[in-house]
């Protein structure tokens, strides 16, 4: 059963000018958004308390956070840590607090939630701002490296245009993903973070996959007597993945939205990045990396031996 007519001839070369500027408007709102108002970063990258407590028996995460919200801290990082019983508690030290009053307060309030005899005290750790520096550096340099790997990884595998065009992707996705977050002010954390690094390697193997059907039809094309327009290949590629791309996402945007609804406070920022990622990623697979790399070079240029590796296959 094919969902989609594998013969579809939609014009997604004709339409990239139109795509390309709605792209450059949500790359400069992003941008504006990152500038004048940021993102929301959490204790990871500020640093702030870590309170751990153990509970007589599994509470419910809505129910501890109704209990520190009259103490103000309706903002807190709740998780499950090992057992049901055992909670992780995170919060931001506000100026002048230090963590032994804030776990005091915190372990009041869940004494008058629970009972005093219900919650106990395991842990507290402060983390420091420069902590949080550090996190920062390290968060923004693994997606740098992990951008400048695949330039070496596409170049090797195409050639130089093709590499240009899939960072050029993967920067238009990871720009806008974070421009939602400042739009949102969701919280910022080593999740979201780990979260971006999964949509560059989703939106990089959707890219591969268009590319390397295009490189296909190049070669088939450089044996015809009429060789067709680079445009018309590159458009006929696109259509020709359109199927897989689709499917491919519609499944995983299916599994990231249980996620998001069913997976509770905890992994609610992560599951959100990854679907503005996935959907971001499927766009800019077709209207972006292809457009770029297309207009990177006006004569498609490859290795005779590739060229007549290519042609070999049946």
């Amino acid at each position: 059963m094919q969902l989609i007519n594998p013969n579809t001839h939609i014009d997604f070369i004709g339409r990239r000018k139109i795509a390309m500027a709605a792209s450059g408007l949500l790359i400069a709102l992003s941008i504006g958004l990152l500038i004048f108002k940021g993102l929301n970063f959490g204790i990871d990258f500020t640093g702030g308390t870590l309170v751990e407590v153990q509970f007589s028996k599994a509470p419910q995460i809505s129910e501890i956070r109704e209990s520190l919200t009259p103490a103000g801290y309706s903002q807190a990082i709740i998780q499950e840590f090992g057992s049901p019983e055992e909670i992780m508690i995170r919060v931001q030290n506000q100026d002048g607090q230090e963590s032994a009053a804030i776990s005091t307060a915190i372990l009041d309030a869940l004494g008058k939630g629970f009972g005093a005899d219900a919650v106990e005290m395991r842990r507290v750790e402060f983390v420091g701002p420069q902590v949080g520096d550090e996190l920062t550096r390290a968060g923004i340099m693994a997606v740098l490296i992990a951008m400048l790997a695949i330039l070496v990884y596409v170049t090797v595998r195409f050639e130089l245009r093709f590499a240009l065009g899939a960072d050029a992707a993967l920067l238009h996705d990871v720009t806008i993903v974070l421009g939602l977050f400042a739009l949102t002010g969701k919280e910022f954390t080593l999740p979201v973070v780990a979260a971006l690094l999964t949509v560059i390697g989703y939106s990089l193997n959707d890219t591969i996959v268009v590319f390397d059907r295009i490189r296909e039809n190049f070669a088939a094309n450089r044996k015809k007597k009429h060789p067709d327009d680079e445009s018309l290949v590159v458009n006929t590629s696109v259509n020709q993945t359109l199927s897989r791309t689709i499917m491919t996402s519609f499944t995983t945007v299916l599994v990231v939205f249980a996620l998001f609804f069913l997976g509770g406070e905890v992994i609610h920022d992560f599951a959100f990045a990854l679907i503005a990622g996935i959907l971001v990623g499927t766009y800019s697979s077709i209207y972006i990396a292809s457009p770029v790399m297309l207009a990177m070079h006006g004569t498609f240029k490859m290795d005779e031996d590739e060229a007549k590796r290519l042609e070999a296959r049946p």
